[in-house]
């Protein structure tokens, strides 16, 4: 087994990214009835770390030191900011998608971030200030990016009975390279150290979207 491969698993196979996983609100949005009102809460909320998540990626590319990994992470830059096309930026897909299904454009903009949202974002912030912070936030997020957006489009469909939502679609169509090329940051050598300064860096933004998914359990009472 490579040492790509040992690293790769070590954090699939994380306690705090199962228990991440499990989390009560994802069967909750696919298997109970949600009010537009709870939806909105999500989707208000998942503005914050989708509106910081370029600035995120780019700063990851200044502070990575192999040009391996600023490619991978570039490639993901890109299509995040929509390919030099701003009408195909995430955010501004998310912001049309969201009018289009009845929700409040400013509300989705310009709502207050919770205690718990904040964190996440200054999560983000502080990760991409080194390269195995960076690296342990980009994995974690990139391995868990489809089952969350996944989530938005079942609250989005049982809130309003649309199910074709352009930014989830977007999110499938994508989701593959970006899983693939955070998996390629884990192709460089690391020492134990750097290995353990990754997993703790992944962990710990697990614990902070977990945060972020109990207190939306709170607010709207889905998975409480």
């Amino acid at each position: 087994m490579t040492a790509t491969l040992s690293l790769n698993e070590q954090l699939n196979e994380s306690a705090v990214y199962q228990a991440f996983r499990d989390h009560p609100f994802f069967a909750a949005v696919k298997s109970s009835a949600v009010t537009k009102e709870q939806a909105e809460v999500l989707i208000e909320q998942w503005w914050h770390p989708l509106h910081y998540f370029p600035t995120f990626l780019a700063r990851c590319v200044a502070v990575l030191p192999d040009i391996a990994s600023k490619s991978a992470i570039a490639r993901i830059l890109n299509q995040e900011a929509g390919g030099g096309h701003v009408e195909q930026a995430h955010e501004v897909i998310y912001v049309n998608s969201m009018d289009k299904c009845g929700f409040d454009r400013a509300r989705v903009t310009e709502t207050e971030p919770f205690e718990e949202t904040a964190a996440l974002v200054e999560g983000y912030r502080r990760g991409s200030e080194s390269r195995e912070s960076a690296i342990g936030f980009i994995f974690a997020t990139e391995n868990t990016d489809l089952l969350m957006v996944s989530s938005i489009g079942a609250a989005i469909e049982r809130a309003t009975g649309i199910s074709d939502n352009e930014w989830v679609s977007i999110h499938v169509q994508q989701e593959p390279d970006h899983v693939e090329e955070a998996e390629h940051t884990l192709m460089a050598d690391y020492s134990p150290e750097q290995a353990r300064l990754v997993f703790e860096a992944a962990d710990e933004m697990w614990r902070l979207w977990t945060r972020f998914f109990d207190r939306l359990s709170t607010e709207t009472g889905l998975g409480a």
